[in-house]
């Protein structure tokens, strides 16, 4: 057995070179020290020294086929970092059979027949928010891809449609969420003292301010619709709210309103970090633009979203963007149970390890020349879960994953198949910190063109019942 390589740089520099430069300390240390190595990128007592991060995808596969704690284990506390956001009693930072019970609980309204009823809500969403942009005037792709993912979530995920309280919790979330959307307001992240309230100047008492606000209104909704009752709706907050475990018992309201926090961060920020790359590389390569809309030629019209996921280039574009700059740079972590043999080192008991998905989709043996933006390779070739796993894998796999890559899909094929857009961004972007996400290190500029053709909105005001009825009835 060899020791486990490290890197000589001191432990207080590698903290802050991941905290400014993830993906930069990520590739040297690859290149100088291989597919596992330890990493000092945490303030964490527990966790000092214990952090391994890995990159070879039949040890990932190792790894995460042995989560079920004998071997290796998913614990929610390792997260702790993240209850500022995400709450206490989010599916991120709960553990064992309490973890369990409450993904069989989240994961049915993502899947399956209950996801398809959401696809014409996202292409409505889509059309409404680029109508809102004016012709032959630059915006950032960013700014309103996050408009369309919020108003998305908010329909489809929390239930509410066009009114003050949606407005209201709309500035609410996004000012939340933008409070870490840089590398150096990321490090209230890493340094619990920052998230504390010393006083009306400091970012920890905004952040308080800001959760009460979006409590109340959470709470009050919540409220509502028990009193009301929500047998007839279709969002995805009723349906967790008539989810029960295999002891008939359902979420309270404090746990329904952590996993609403979750299934913000997880399908908010991140499906319009996406969508914003996906509209970089469309008109940074314009042949991928061309062949996509080749292929939607080919889809009758009014368009079955579900068909629309079938196919196949629109479907290796999206993996592409996914690929070479996933939003995700590490799977969920995993805690040694018992001494264990990983790449010829041996794993002591409470090391914690991640594996790399950023490294993972970057290796050449994987993608010949893999930061070259090339749809095709998911043509030529199906990659396992172990290979491309854009949201992450085994018992932490994303629930969101699912309406994640449906939005994806439905609103890249609606905003090429009816705008032009030039892009007014001229240098190369990267991907650099958004909080515990990657996203580009620049705003992407484009430009609204021209219609491509004539379409209808919701032919109803979204705030009134017979809206409500309608967007709940597809």
């Amino acid at each position: 057995m060899t020791t486990i390589p490290e890197s000589t740089t001191p432990p207080w520099l590698q903290f802050f070179q991941w905290a400014f430069d993830p993906v930069g300390y990520q590739e040297r240390n690859h290149r100088q020290l291989g597919d596992l190595f330890r990493a000092y990128i945490t303030l964490t007592p527990s966790q000092y020294q214990r952090l391994l991060i890995l990159s070879d995808p039949k040890a990932i596969q190792q790894m995460l086929s042995q989560d079920t704690g004998q071997i290796f284990s998913a614990p929610g506390e390792v997260n702790a970092m993240l209850a500022p956001l995400l709450g206490n009693n989010s599916i991120v930072l709960v553990s064992g059979p309490t973890h369990r019970r409450r993904r069989q609980m989240v994961t049915p309204p993502f899947h399956g027949e209950r996801l398809k009823v959401f696809g014409d809500l996202i292409l409505s969403i889509a059309q409404e928010v680029m109508a809102e942009v004016p012709t032959d005037r630059a915006f950032s792709a960013r700014v309103r891809m996050q408009q369309l993912t919020m108003r998305v979530i908010l329909e489809a995920v929390f239930g509410m449609h066009q009114s003050d309280r949606y407005r209201t919790l709309e500035k609410l979330l996004a000012d939340r969420l933008n409070m870490t959307s840089t590398p150096l307001t990321s490090l209230a992240l890493f340094l619990p003292w920052l998230q504390k309230d010393w006083g009306p100047w400091s970012a920890g008492h905004k952040v308080d301010r800001l959760k009460a606000a979006t409590d109340e209104i959470l709470f009050a909704e919540i409220q509502e619709r028990r009193e009301a009752g929500v047998a007839d709706r279709r969002d995805i907050l009723s349906l967790l709210m008539t989810a029960t475990d295999e002891n008939g018992e359902a979420m309270s309201t404090p746990e329904l309103r952590d996993e609403l926090m979750t299934l913000l961060m997880a399908g908010h920020e991140t499906t319009a970090t996406a969508l914003t790359w996906a509209l970089y590389w469309l008109h940074r390569q314009p042949e991928t633009l061309t062949t996509i809309r080749s292929e939607l030629a080919s889809v009758s019209t009014p368009w079955d979203p579900m068909e629309l996921l079938r196919l196949p280039y629109l479907s290796a574009f999206c993996n592409e963007v996914l690929r070479i700059h996933p939003i995700a740079m590490f799977t969920f972590p995993r805690r040694v149970e018992q001494p264990t043999t990983l790449l010829g080192h041996e794993l002591e008991v409470g090391d914690i390890l991640m594996g790399s998905i950023y490294l993972l989709h970057q290796r050449e043996d994987l993608y010949p020349n893999p930061h070259i933006f090339r749809p095709e390779r998911f043509l030529e070739r199906e990659y396992s879960p172990y290979e491309f796993m854009p949201f992450g894998a085994g018992v932490r796999r994303c629930v969101g994953s699912a309406l994640a890559l449906y939005e994806m899909k439905l609103t890249v094929a609606h905003l090429v198949h009816h705008w032009d857009f030039s892009l007014e961004t001229q240098r190369t972007l990267k991907p650099h910190r958004r909080g515990v996400t990657l996203g580009p290190d620049g705003e992407v500029m484009l430009r609204k063109m021209a219609d491509r053709s004539i379409t209808t909105p919701r032919p109803l005001s979204p705030s009134s019942p017979a809206a409500e009825a309608e967007v709940l009835s597809r």
